[in-house]
């Protein structure tokens, strides 16, 4: 592999008539349009006056005006900032009040929502963009318009900054010190080494198809590294079973990633359909952000062949990865340390575990350490000696695969997408009729895991609670104040909830109070 020959910006310039990207609609945009689009948009943002790490926050749809404004972020020394577009306005003030973007960009589609988290965080009219007509914005690509498209001095390389769960359960964003040297080496290093670890190679007429939204930095970067490896990306505007076999027999796709709800959804596929769709070009399948059920696992390597990839990590650092040869001889695993990183489970005291010992499992952060923004104390509790936890337990066989036992920190993972329990809980708390609330994750065949809340209804709601209704209405209240896949999907009604002396939810007492209880 010859790194010098990859990277978008460098293929792009001498292949423009290669095919880059399709739109969800089929519309081709070849690599030289694509290029064009970046450098006016690194133009325009840069005529603003972002300079070296700054922030540009997205808010957007499957679509390629999502990669163009990556890509120019990547070019120009910018953090890119991706924001889950399920999130509310009010969350998604908080998270553009926190980063302080020098520009937002989101699709036409999210333009109210948005609007109205601006007013709240106080952006600016003339750094608002949105990727079509929507009152309260610029026309993203009318505005660029006017900047040249050729090759963009003064490059540097920027990054992604995600946003994780804090200390009181509100997002945090993980920020990195942004690298040196030519944009077009440092990813192509990047992506050699990210899809290399899936057995990826470039070029190979590979075509990486997008299934899920763009907002989640695990399905953004692995579209932005196939572009730096000379595939095309294919963009589905939203997952479908059915759809994305369609697209896997008509664009001829090498290589995607799924989560394990998809997984279920395409085996749940009648038999006759699936067969029906020519799957035969598939190289890579790529599953993470969340357990899959081996059944599952085992129903799509018998259907696609042992061509499925499992990885295991974090935002803050790398963690894991497996090919389904591994896992056939070791089901359960999700793999052994990726290529250049390391992984060891410790004790509550910080010492380091052997094969079979069960412990919190620790990441090895490399050479580029990260920080919480805003809060050094979630940083300080979560790194040791060169070494960060999410919270997870595990343990390590004889040979380093990594078995996942459980979640100390509690989030539950529901179709591939974290919920944070404190988020839910005081929603919950606010709503008049609630006196006190706990959220745990059920298991759940299609999802993984659903969000269950556990109320005690305040003594003057005790009646009204145990009415048809009660439910939905919590339910409604909640929706006024958190993205929808952090609704509760079950709720059980207690006389009250097992707290300690010292007012500590038990949560783990919490699961006998719903076992076996019907959804409510």
């Amino acid at each position: 592999m010859n790194l010098a020959e990859l990277g978008f910006w460098r293929i792009a310039r001498r292949s423009p008539e290669n095919v880059a990207a399709v739109e969800p609609d089929g519309t081709t945009v070849t690599a030289g349009d694509l290029l064009a689009r970046v450098n006016r948009i690194t133009r325009l943002l840069r005529d603003l006056g972002l300079t070296g790490g700054d922030r540009v926050a997205l808010v957007a749809a499957n679509e390629v005006a999502a990669l163009e404004t990556v890509l120019a972020c990547h070019q120009a020394g910018w953090y890119l900032v991706p924001v889950n577009t399920a999130l509310s306005a009010a969350e998604i003030a908080h998270i553009i009040g926190d980063c302080a973007p020098g520009a937002v960009v989101t699709s036409a589609r999210y333009a109210d929502t948005v609007r109205a988290a601006l007013d709240q965080a106080g952006v600016a009219a003339e750094r608002r963009f949105a990727t079509g007509p929507a009152d309260g914005f610029r026309v993203l690509a009318e505005a660029a318009t006017p900047y040249s498209g050729e090759w963009a001095e003064d490059r540097a390389p920027g990054a992604f900054m995600a946003y994780t769960s804090g200390t009181t359960g509100r997002p945090k964003g993980v920020l990195r010190a942004l690298a040196a040297g030519d944009p077009d080496d440092v990813y192509a290093a990047g992506s050699a080494w990210q899809l290399g670890m899936f057995e990826v190679e470039p070029f190979a007429a590979g075509t990486h198809l997008v299934t899920s939204p763009l907002s989640h930095t695990a399905v953004n970067g692995l579209a932005l590294a196939s572009l730096h490896l000379g595939h095309r990306v294919v963009l589905m505007e939203r997952f479908d079973a059915t759809g994305m076999l369609r697209l896997v027999e008509r664009e001829r796709v090498t290589t995607t990633h799924v989560v394990p709800t998809q997984m279920h959804r395409l085996l749940a596929l009648d038999p006759a359909v699936r067969g029906s769709f020519d799957v035969s070009s598939m190289r890579n399948l790529i599953h993470g952000a969340g357990p899959c059920p081996p059944a599952v696992k085992r129903g799509v390597i018998d259907w696609f062949g042992p061509v499925i990839y499992e990885y295991y990590g974090a935002s803050e650092a790398a963690g894991t990865v497996i090919s389904a040869r591994e896992w056939l001889a070791r089901p359960g695993s999700v793999g052994r340390a990726q290529p250049g990183t390391a992984v060891k489970i410790m004790d509550e005291h910080g010492r380091e575990l052997g094969p079979g010992e069960r412990g919190r499992v620790y990441l090895e952060l490399g050479p580029r350490a990260f920080e919480y923004r805003g809060d050094p104390e979630k940083t300080r509790s979560s790194v040791l000696d060169g070494w960060v936890t999410v919270g997870d337990l595990g343990h390590l066989d004889e040979d380093g695969y990594l078995f996942l036992l459980g979640r100390t920190a509690e989030v539950i993972v529901s179709g591939g997408v974290n919920v944070y329990p404190a988020e839910v809980e005081a929603a919950l708390l606010e709503h008049p009729g609630i006196a006190d609330a706990g959220v745990v994750g059920v298991p759940d065949r299609e999802w993984g895991e659903i969000v269950c809340a556990v109320i005690q209804p305040a003594d003057d709601a005790r009646e009204r609670a145990a009415a048809p209704g009660f439910r939905e209405e919590v339910v409604a209240f909640c929706r006024e104040r958190l993205a929808g896949f952090k609704l509760p999907r079950r709720i059980e009604i207690v006389a009250a909830l097992p707290r300690g002396a010292n007012g500590k939810l038990r949560k783990h007492l919490l699961l006998p109070e719903i076992d076996g209880r019907p959804t409510g």
